[in-house]
């Protein structure tokens, strides 16, 4: 895994736990802070999605 991949993970990681904690705080799923969250997330997976080396079969 390269440093870049690393350091998306992380940051994947982190905006997880920061949707977790602005659902709690809000309490609906609908609320436009956790939609906002849930975009950043999606984006962050994309990009590691996007990035990831492909797996040799």
């Amino acid at each position: 895994m390269s440093y870049n991949q690393a350091a998306t993970l992380l940051r994947v990681e982190k905006a997880r736990q920061q949707l977790y904690r602005t659902q709690q705080r809000y309490g609906l799923l609908t609320h436009p802070k956790v939609i906002e969250q849930s975009v950043k997330l999606d984006e962050l997976l994309n990009q590691y999605s996007i990035n990831r080396p492909l797996p040799l079969y």
